[in-house]
């Protein structure tokens, strides 16, 4: 498990190892600073950890400000760029021998309808959704004549968390999905029942819908 406040990853730590045959690694990392050497750390503690990397959930994301990009920052727009894109090449590049060292290693990716139709005033938000879309791509082409690893992105929609708030203060978060409904899909490509999927852009009110009329 890999985030920025250390509180918040030994809160879920003893979630997990209390209530599960599971002991994670925690490794507290802001993203907006990840270089080469930090993920080289991290890809050598999960080999000494595990010896192998079965998937990767990148859900990690600024929202930066809601502005036209005439008046955009330019300091703001490369930290959103940092963690949102950047942060996710460099820790999936540098995890590649890991994920393939398993058999049917999943990489899904958190994107955003932004991400995939364009929308004023987001900004290096919706930019950086668009190229998190066009890395999962480029991956899964690069990828699928192994057959090893498959890459997928997965919009979750309104979802009850601090970013959905800062988005849109007037909302009220009653009537916004919980990030804990969501996770059926996310549980569905990280499983084996996704094997042979990638390449995929899937959205989880769709996925949802589907599901209840089934």
């Amino acid at each position: 498990m890999l985030g920025r406040t250390k509180r918040k990853l030994e809160a879920v730590f003893d979630w997990i190892t209390t209530s599960t045959a599971t002991r994670p690694v925690v490794v507290p990392c802001d993203l907006a600073h990840l270089n080469d050497p930090g993920a080289r750390a991290l890809e050598q503690a999960i080999s000494d950890a595990f010896g192998q990397l079965d998937g990767i959930v990148h859900n990690a994301s600024l929202l930066g400000d809601k502005v036209p990009i005439a008046h955009y920052s330019t300091s703001q727009w490369q930290e959103v760029m940092q963690v949102n894109v950047s942060s996710v090449f460099l820790l999936t590049r540098t995890l590649l021998p890991l994920l393939e060292k398993s058999q049917a290693a999943s990489v899904i990716m958190t994107s955003s309808s932004v991400g995939r139709a364009g929308r004023a005033y987001w900004g290096a938000y919706a930019a950086s959704k668009y190229a998190l879309e066009g890395l999962t791509l480029v991956l899964a082409d690069e990828h699928e004549q192994a057959g090893k690893i498959r890459f997928n992105s997965l919009n979750p929609g309104a979802t009850r968390t601090a970013m959905r708030r800062a988005a849109y203060p007037a909302e009220d978060p009653a009537g916004v999905a919980t990030a804990e409904s969501r996770m059926d899909l996310y549980l569905f490509l990280m499983s084996q029942a996704s094997a042979g999927i990638t390449g995929q852009q899937f959205d989880a009110r769709e996925w949802t819908a589907s599901e209840n009329t089934s």
